[in-house]
């Protein structure tokens, strides 16, 4: 497979800015392509000469680049040929961290489970589930109690809601999954927050779709750019509710004004976690057509892996043809255990939104205190910080964090393009005290990028 020096150039996005040489850079932006999969194994690289010419540099950077990646064994070069895409086969042993702590996990905006809570959700469903013994258990579209329930919870947010109006999915991010396969042909434009959701743009990269980003700007969605964009697109893909990774909540008026002129997918994955206002009122009350999307990752726990799809008759029946070609349905003991958890989640989730309170501002506190000059913006809900560093450092501070106790998700997995590498996004989801420790190991690390270090970790899973 070879890969044109102008999707290349696309790839690498703004990487001329930064400390050391020009080929150093370009060297390590082209070694995070590899690692997080964005130039696949084997693929071709344009020439030098080419590169080059799309990036508007000498041949000689490039070649000193090629080079470098080279003799770290990123690429195979042979006289007369592409230079292809190659992982180490022995990589280089990592420094150790400096911390005897286990590493601490900052790629994930997730809660920890709420253990007695889910413990007797699960007992309580274990005596529910004689019930569907004398059927096939493949129920498509979801078992009738979990989908009532989802129908009260979107009922409470202000949208009534009948069960047939609902599919259980396997998860949120199985949900836009399906929604991307059956809703996109290749070549269609889907119109995307920038920055948003990583799954969300492999998704519909995955689908060969077109992405728009529009900019999502510190003060919120851009009404008027999102029309124009959606002119011409198949789809949207939207997180009004407590954005991720911004932590931005889209207002009332914004909502009810908004048209992109297209299709709408809404994530509501984070809506439950309002922490400073009330929680928002769905989007499709606004809007009837939209497409909305939810799980229990975020309100309850990652590990339950129930998730589901709100539209109407004709796009789930369009989703039910397709559905049998990746899964015959979601299991059913695990449906039983959401459809009592949902029912309950005014009972726990105050206590969870109190703690995510204090672990909000106990990080920024921390930030604060080591990292005056970075911008932090305190987020109204969800789970964590998009931050503004002072430098565009991110993919190398994500490349070293594992070196000092760390993992991150750097501000590019959240873009297209090589966008945010002035960002990085720290959840709050952790107890109190790794949290602090976090903090500390981080500016260790920077402390690290600073001096010219740098790290060869591939990119974490982000969640």
């Amino acid at each position: 497979m070879k890969i044109s020096a102008a999707v290349v150039a696309q790839m690498l996005g703004v990487w001329q800015v930064g400390p050391g040489p020009a080929h150093q850079r370009l060297s390590d932006r082209l070694r995070l392509l590899v690692l997080d999969g964005r130039l696949v194994l084997d693929a071709a690289l344009p020439s030098e000469r080419d590169l080059a010419l799309a990036l508007r540099v000498s041949r000689t950077t490039v070649g000193t680049a090629y080079r470098s990646l080279a003799d770290a064994q990123f690429i195979d070069t042979r006289a007369r040929s592409r230079a292809v895409v190659r992982l180490p086969d022995d990589p280089a042993p990592h420094r150790q961290a400096t911390s005897c702590s286990p590493t601490i996990d900052l790629s994930f905006a997730a809660p920890a489970a709420p253990g007695p809570i889910l413990h007797r959700a699960f007992n309580t469903a274990l005596e529910k589930l004689p019930r569907y013994f004398d059927r096939r258990g493949y129920e498509r579209d979801g078992v009738i109690e979990l989908r009532e329930s989802v129908a009260r919870w979107y009922a409470g947010r202000g949208l009534p809601t009948r069960p047939n109006q609902i599919m259980i999915t396997n998860g949120a991010q199985h949900a836009l999954a399906l929604i991307a396969r059956t809703l996109v042909r290749p070549g269609d434009r889907v119109v995307i927050d920038h920055p948003t959701y990583p799954h969300a743009i492999r998704a519909f990269t995955d689908a060969r779709a077109r992405l728009v980003p529009v900019a999502l700007e510190p003060d919120g969605w851009n009404v008027e750019q999102l029309r124009v964009a959606g002119r011409s697109a198949a789809l949207a893909y939207l997180i009004p509710d407590f954005h991720n990774p911004t932590g931005q909540c889209m207002p009332a008026h914004v909502r009810r004004r908004l048209d992109p002129g297209c299709p709408v997918v809404i994530d509501e994955t984070m809506a439950d976690l309002a922490i400073d206002l009330p929680r928002p009122v769905a989007f499709a009350a606004d809007h009837p057509d939209a497409i909305s999307i939810g799980s229990t990752s975020k309100n309850i726990w990652g590990g339950l892996r129930i998730g589901w799809i709100r539209a109407g008759s004709s796009i789930l029946t369009r989703l039910s043809r397709m559905r049998p070609g990746t899964d015959l349905g979601t299991p059913i003991l695990e449906q039983l255990a959401a459809s009592i958890l949902l029912d309950g989640l005014d009972t726990h989730l105050p206590g969870r939104i109190v703690r995510l309170r204090e672990q909000r501002d106990g990080l920024y506190a921390a930030l604060a205190q080591h990292f005056p000059e970075w911008n932090v913006s305190i987020p109204l809900g969800g789970l964590s910080f998009w931050v503004v560093l002072d430098e565009p450092i991110s993919s190398r501070l994500a490349a070293i964090a594992p070196d000092y106790g760390l993992t991150l998700a750097a501000g590019p997995r959240f873009g297209i393009g090589g966008a945010f590498e002035r960002h990085v996004r720290l959840p709050y989801s952790l107890p109190m005290d790794e949290l602090a420790s976090a903090v500390a190991q981080l500016a260790a690390a920077r402390r690290a990028v600073v001096r010219g270090e740098r790290g060869k970790h591939e990119p974490s899973t982000v969640a």
